[in-house]
């Protein structure tokens, strides 16, 4: 049986932090900042862990 293939787009999204949970960043940071607070831009520069229920697909991708 073949391998799965690393999602290399994912790969390059989500990493893995030592106890197995995936890390993330916050999107909607890019562009038309002028319109946003400055408390919401401040909290979309931290990064975030992504759902227990969303966890196992996205491991599935990025195969690590």
């Amino acid at each position: 049986m073949g391998k799965i293939k690393t999602h290399k787009a994912s790969a390059k999204r989500f990493s893995l932090t030592a106890t197995g949970k995936v890390k993330m960043n916050h999107s909607h940071h890019r562009h038309n900042l002028g319109l946003k607070t400055a408390k919401r831009k401040r909290s979309l520069r931290q990064g975030a862990i992504l759902s227990a229920s969303m966890t196992p697909a996205i491991r599935t991708l990025i195969q690590k």
